[in-house]
């Protein structure tokens, strides 16, 4: 049989009526070194050839071939235009695999398996070739920056390779110098001989979790030959040689920095031969391929688009930047370089992109409240722009903005309402984006008595005036827990505008509920015209409608975010931020401000247990780092500085929690999760209140300490009886249980103050977890195997831990990794995979949302702001959406964040050599999430008495029956 897949034959690749293009600049290499234009007729040609040597001369004219060749040749190159966008070069055998691997999802298992005997036979002829003569490659010749060229130097290649295979187990160094020999040519640049290490060690990440490692100190090579050259220090380097040149290199790059007028001249006061001896070059060898090519591509210093700035001096910039104002300035860098290096804590992305530069912009929220006139309106949506230049996420309060019908004192006319300043709000996000780096964020907040509430939920909608439509940017309703009790018993709800009801806005608890209800008699009496009446439920239902058809509003909860506030007496919480993990005062004067930064909790999980000692250090330095923010940031709006230096708050947080309970042997579906979430929050939020106020006994109280819940010795955990007190125990479920002293820190507290009027908040993390190499923030695995893409390309995950369990029992084959890639990385539905590997291995959709739910009301009792909390709900229903959100205001929660949703059906697949490969039963097909028996309830929703209206707050028996960066 002939199936010549690069043949000089052509055949017409345009059947069925797809046309195909060939990549630009894309090359193939033969086998024999040789480069040739790829041509992606010659795919179609082998295609039908092996077809016609299967079925004989007439399946070419069959509709079924005529029909399947244009379309998987077309699958075929969109796949390599992925991979290489910009082109590139690729060896022949990467496009046989591609063709295989269309022939088996197509079902032509009789044409696949001659295919696969061809590409044997022939390989073995190859080989028996080769034997016979001394050089089965030929001499080949690298053509260097400058024009010249060397001969391709093997041994530097094996050098590296070796390196980037040093203490990985299941690595193979040779494997990858031999593959990557075959796709090498005459005259391959420098940066082309990196590329192709780097693509062949990434190839095998599906396979081996650590190639993960091996690629990204491939391209090291890169990195450290760019920024060598560019500080002159070195024209390229080894990882060993980098042990001598770090510090050579970390002068040079600061000196080149305040040349480039980029970095902090006070950087250069440093002593920089005692800063550059600390720098580690072994810590190079913690990152992941995602996670330094997301270094690179996003976060290194560059001049000329070129990036001279290398990992270890990204970090100790960092540090520097942060102790500026220290007294022993290089001790407390080398201290904060240690963590941040460690990837036991890391900073918030504006302070990793800006610390030590010239413009040090280093907080993560804005939170602004929009008066109601035109010159204050127009003035915030100009702060927007300021803060968003320099990469702050902004949360808006427009609730003070009175609604569409409303009258206008100085023209006597009727108002157009809040939606077209929003309009006005959106492309200016869009306008002025974060410094050039990412998208310009911001989220409007509108309270739910708002008479323009019903369109401001439709803002997301893709269908109805455009004019009247904000496509990017988020919004989020601001509940009150008056609505949310009229849900429950079935009542009215009145909508008004604030310029008629101006006091709502600053009143919450019980004093808004009082208020309110005032205000409902005044229409009822004729005291106010401008209202309407609807069902709350039906509010309810229209909000829980647009959230899943559009993602938003989000549904943040106002009572819970003001009731346990520490500033309570300083002002309102008016709304949440980008996020909804910051819950700060806003008003005219103020714009609430806060620096974030995360603790890396599988970073402290020792021999099967939470590291208490380490949590303590950590958690110490990293409060510091997060106060001296505040003292050194970058201010582009006086309010915003005003508020920040009268309150001083921080949101230190937490990230790799999945991770942590990987490291336990903990599923998250399970109590022993929920447990682990209260435990390990409590012991944070213990050390980070003590290291605020050991800060306070050394820097001095924020000015506006007294008064505040801190000063009346009301710690987060106690503030939980104010919220029962005032919304009513009937309506709230919290647990309440301890495990530390928190009689001898309220004492501590109440007689040294607190450096921050607040101190905790769990942010996204999306983009500094992918740094640290963890799962992000809170949030429960995504899938198991899967390619990730981000700004910075495709990259293939595989869940680490989750192999090595399967390596450990035996069942890490080809079999499995084709299975997990046909059930989109989920080990539900592969029989031979354990029930209790199953129940650790869950992922998001898989796992119901009640524990989300439950695991976050134990987090949030420990935190004076709130968490960014996204929900994944499988089967979405209506009743399932009501009763997760009830259930999450009954849990005491202050706010929400995405909805991750996904149908109820989805296409069946099968396949002969997936799933029944893998089958140790009878062969029946597997159901898509099998129950496991080694699930438990959470206890205690269901006994919450029968409400009125025959509702009643939502069970976790309920939920069971029913079967999104600038904080990051």
């Amino acid at each position: 049989m002939e199936f010549p897949i690069m043949s000089d034959d052509l055949y017409p690749s345009t059947a069925a009526g797809i046309a195909v293009t060939a990549p630009q600049n894309l090359r193939v290499i033969k086998r024999e070194g040789g480069v040739a234009p790829f041509n992606v007729d010659k795919i179609s040609v082998a295609m039908h050839k092996a077809f016609i040597a299967v079925e004989g001369d007439d399946a070419a004219a069959s509709s079924r071939v005529r029909e399947f060749v244009p379309q998987a040749t077309q699958t075929i190159q969109q796949a390599f235009l992925r991979r290489m966008p910009d082109g590139g070069t690729l060896h022949i055998e990467d496009i046989q695999d591609q063709v295989e691997l269309a022939l088996m999802r197509a079902g032509e298992q009789k044409v696949a398996r001659a295919y696969v005997l061809y590409r044997e036979e022939h390989a073995r002829a190859r080989a028996t070739h080769e034997a016979t003569i001394a050089k089965p490659h030929p001499d080949l010749n690298v053509m260097l920056r400058d024009g010249g060229t060397r001969p391709l130097d093997l041994g530097r290649i094996e050098t590296l390779v070796t390196d980037a295979c040093t203490d990985l187990a299941n690595v193979d160094a040779d494997a990858i110098v031999q593959a990557a020999l075959k796709n090498l040519y005459d005259g391959v640049t420098v940066d082309g001989v990196s590329q192709a290490l780097m693509m062949t060690a990434r190839t095998l990440v599906e396979k081996e979790p650590n190639y993960s490692y091996v690629t990204a100190r491939l391209l090291q090579d890169n990195l450290r030959r760019e920024a060598l050259s560019f500080l002159g220090v070195a024209d390229e380097a080894t990882y060993s040689e980098m042990a001598e040149l770090y510090s050579l290199a970390f002068q040079a790059y600061v000196n080149k920095g305040i040349e480039f007028e980029q970095l902090d001249p006070r950087l250069a006061e440093f002593d920089l031969d005692r800063l550059g001896a600390a720098l580690d070059h072994r810590r190079d060898l913690a990152f992941t391929y995602l996670s330094l090519q997301t270094l690179y591509d996003r976060y290194f210093l560059h001049h000329d688009d070129i990036r001279y700035e290398l990992p270890q001096i990204l970090f100790m910039r960092v540090a520097m930047g942060l102790a500026l104002n220290e007294d022993d300035r290089e001790a407390r860098a080398i201290e904060f370089y240690e963590l941040l290096s460690s990837f036991d804590y890391m900073a918030s992305t504006p302070t990793l992109f800006n610390a030590g530069t010239v413009r040090s912009q280093l907080s993560s929220c804005y939170l602004t409240t929009v008066p109601d006139d035109l010159n204050g309106i127009y003035s915030a949506i100009r702060d927007n722009a300021m803060l968003s230049k320099w990469a702050g996420g902004l949360g808006n309060d427009w609730t003070p903005v009175r609604a569409l019908g409303a009258w206008i004192k100085g023209t006597n006319g009727k108002s157009q309402g809040v939606v077209p300043f929003l309009k006005v709000v959106n492309d200016t996000a869009v306008a002025v984006n974060q410094g050039g780096k990412r998208k310009g964020a911001v989220c409007a907040y509108l309270e739910t008595w708002h008479l323009d509430i019903e369109e401001f939920l439709e803002l997301r909608k893709n269908t109805g005036d455009d004019r009247r439509r904000t496509h990017d940017m988020n919004t989020a309703n601001w509940v009150p827990d008056l609505f949310m009790k009229r849900v429950f018993d079935d009542g009215d709800w009145t909508l008004f505008s604030p310029s008629t009801c101006p006091d709502l806005h600053e009143l919450y608890g019980a004093a808004f509920e009082k208020r309110y209800e005032e205000y409902e008699a005044m229409t009822h009496d004729g005291q106010l015209r401008l209202f309407k009446r609807v069902k709350a439920k039906d509010l309810w239902r229209k909000m829980l409608s647009m959230l899943f058809e559009t993602g938003h509003p989000w549904i943040t909860f106002k009572d819970p975010c003001n009731l346990r506030s520490p500033q309570q007496h300083a002002g309102v919480v008016h709304s949440s931020n980008l996020c909804t993990e910051i819950t700060l005062n806003t008003s005219i004067d103020e714009i609430a401000v806060c620096n974030l930064g995360s603790i890396n909790l599988a970073r402290h999980i020792r021999e099967g247990r939470l590291d208490s000692a380490k949590l303590s250090k950590t958690v110490r330095t990293a409060v510091r780092m997060l106060d001296n923010v505040i003292d050194i940031n970058y201010y582009a709006v006086d309010q915003a500085r005003n508020a920040n230096f009268k309150h001083r708050p921080v949101g230190l947080g937490i990230m790799g929690f999945q991770d942590a309970l990987y490291a336990q042997d903990i599923a998250y579906a399970s109590q022993q999760a929920v447990e682990f979430a209260d435990r390990s929050m409590e012991l944070v939020s213990y050390h980070a209140i003590e290291a605020s106020s050991d800060l306070a006994a050394e820097r001095g109280k924020y000015s506006s300490f007294e008064g505040s819940l801190w000063s009346q010795g009301v710690l987060p955990i106690d503030s939980i009886e104010k919220l029962k007190l005032e919304r009513g125990e009937s309506y709230i479920e919290v647990d309440t249980s301890t495990t530390q002293d928190w009689q001898r820190l309220r004492e501590k507290v109440t007689h040294q103050g607190m450096r921050n009027s607040n101190v905790m908040a769990i942010a996204p993390t999306a983009t500094i977890s992918n740094i640290c190499g963890v799962t992000q923030s809170i949030e429960p695995t995504y899938q198991n195997l899967f390619v990730k893409s981000n700004l910075s390309g495709e990259f293939t995950v595989v869940n680490a831990p989750m192999v090595d369990d399967l390596k450990a029992r035996g069942l890490w084959d080809e079999v499995m990794i084709n299975d997990l890639k046909y059930y989109d990385g989920s080990v539900q539905p592969i029989e031979r995979v354990p029930d209790d590997l199953k129940a650790k291995y869950a992922t998001a959709f898989e796992i119901e949302p009640k524990w989300l739910v439950e695991a976050a009301s134990r987090r949030q009792k420990w935190i004076d702001q709130a968490q960014s909390l996204n929900l994944y709900i499988k089967g979405v229903s209506g009743k399932k959406l009501d009763v997760t959100y009830r259930m999450a205001w009954f849990r005491g929660l202050k706010t929400t964040y995405y909805l991750r949703a996904l149908g109820a059906t989805s296409v069946e697949k099968s396949t002969v050599e997936r799933g029944t490969l893998n089958a140790v039963s009878n062969g029946s097909a597997p159901t898509a999430v099998p129950e496991s028996s080694s699930v438990q309830e959470p206890r205690g929703v269901d006994d919450f008495l029968n409400g009125k209206g025959g509702q009643r707050p939502p069970s976790a028996s309920d939920i069971d029956e029913l079967g999104c960066e600038a904080c990051q």
